[in-house]
């Protein structure tokens, strides 16, 4: 017997079902909400503390920590290859599974590591093809969206991309507990772990191969890349996203190190001040949705990015927890509006061919990440903590600036 096959819906008129009915109903929706929330629990358990590993593990300086998110640079490359692949062939899945692989290998790699160089190594070969896993699952909804056209299809965007931001509730929590009680090795073995088991809520499942290219007349494995004039209007947002996000390797890096060395203040509340930011993200999603309807999903993300400047002066200003909770609560706000709608938007930008926006946009992060850690870097070297934080509200402050310029020019059709 053959692998179970995504069945072809009929054509027919637009239904209206809720989404989490939606999400129960069909066996990729149901599969990806479970594999995303294993993926937040695992990367957000390492994230935070992947800081700490280099330099009390690897005996690593803490602006040389900093610049380990630099390996990040190669995985937009690696996310437009899978993206690229996926577009021509259609097979989402079973390059989803070889990402998952990929990262479960990488995540173990690091935490056998002896050497400085070899966690560096293996982030800027293998973690960037991990990290394309995601797009390709979100590529797989939109395929089966766009066969199946239901009013509800938005929010079951919303609600995968809930059980990643749950999953980064559970995450640090964990993280900091098997840290402080087992060791950060084991930690990122287990990071390595919830990587693998991804592929576990899907199965066998898999998608035609014959899946049309959304948008498009021809079957995915005729499809021809997009002209670089068509990539402009997506990567000019995710450039204006790739500034809001690079605060948060700089968070990561530096914040866990200023609660615990500068502030001394008790491992379980840290953990908790890094986990109320995704708790609030689940709140507010839903609301993410239902406001960009009303006042648009550019200007909804200006505002957001407002947020970030706010929360950062938090993090640099205040000193004491009540502060960095409120500032991760704010970006609780920025998240909940970019991660819900992000990837909806980047989608509609390059309808054409969704698992290279996908990949493009989802690996963006990464370049995030090397921004942020270059940045960041070099500010904790200047500055120090935690005035480091001013940098990645300054960032915040000029995507801003330019999605008010990117919602005059195109924020109506979205």
């Amino acid at each position: 017997m053959g692998e179970p096959e995504l069945a072809t819906p009929s054509q027919g008129e637009v239904a209206d079902d809720a989404p989490v009915r939606l999400v129960l109903a069909s066996p990729l929706y149901r599969g990806a909400t479970i594999a995303l929330f294993l993926s937040g629990v695992g990367f957000s358990a390492a994230a935070p503390q992947i800081a700490r590993f280099l330099v009390t593990d690897l005996e690593s300086s803490l602006p040389t920590a900093g610049l380990f998110y630099l390996t990040n640079l190669t995985a937009p490359v690696a996310g437009y290859l899978v993206g690229a692949r996926s577009d021509r062939t259609g097979r989402r899945l079973g390059l989803f599974r070889l990402c998952a692989v990929a990262g479960f290998l990488g995540w173990v790699g690091i935490a056998l590591s002896t050497q400085l160089w070899i966690p560096f190594a293996i982030s800027a070969l293998v973690l960037g093809f991990a990290g394309a896993a995601t797009s390709q699952l979100f590529a797989a909804i939109h395929d089966e969206a766009t066969l199946r056209p239901n009013r509800g299809n938005d929010g079951v965007v919303a609600i995968v991309r809930m059980a990643l931001t749950a999953g980064w509730v559970v995450g640090p929590v964990a993280g900091s507990f098997l840290a402080a009680e087992v060791n950060l090795r084991t930690m990122l073995v287990v990071t390595g772990l919830c990587t693998l088991a991804q592929v576990v809520p899907l199965g066998a499942l898999r998608t035609p191969a014959t899946h049309p290219a959304p948008s498009a007349d021809k079957p995915a494995s005729g499809h021809r890349r997009p002209p670089v004039r068509a990539l402009l209007p997506l990567l000019t947002f995710t450039g204006l996203y790739v500034l809001v996000y690079a605060g948060e390797p700089i968070k990561y890096a530096y914040l866990p190190i200023y609660m615990n060395d500068h502030l001394r203040l008790d491992p379980a509340l840290s953990g908790a001040i890094i986990g109320i930011q995704p708790l609030v993200e689940l709140v507010l999603m839903p609301v993410a949705v239902i406001a960009a309807r009303r006042i648009g999903t550019i200007r909804l993300m200006t505002a957001a990015a407002g947020l970030g400047v706010a929360a950062n002066i938090c993090f640099a200003t205040t000193g004491d927890a009540a502060g960095l909770l409120l500032g991760q609560a704010l970006m609780g706000g920025v998240w909940a509006t970019f991660m819900t709608l992000g990837i909806i938007v980047a989608q509609r930008l390059l309808p054409t061919a969704v698992a290279t926006a996908s990949a493009i946009f989802l690996s963006s992060s990464a370049l995030s990440s090397a921004l942020g850690g270059l940045a960041g870097g070099l500010g904790v070297a200047a500055a120090g903590l935690p005035l480091v934080f001013l940098i990645p509200a300054t960032l915040a402050l000029a995507a801003a600036v330019g999605l008010v310029v990117m919602d005059r020019a195109i924020g109506s059709t979205l």
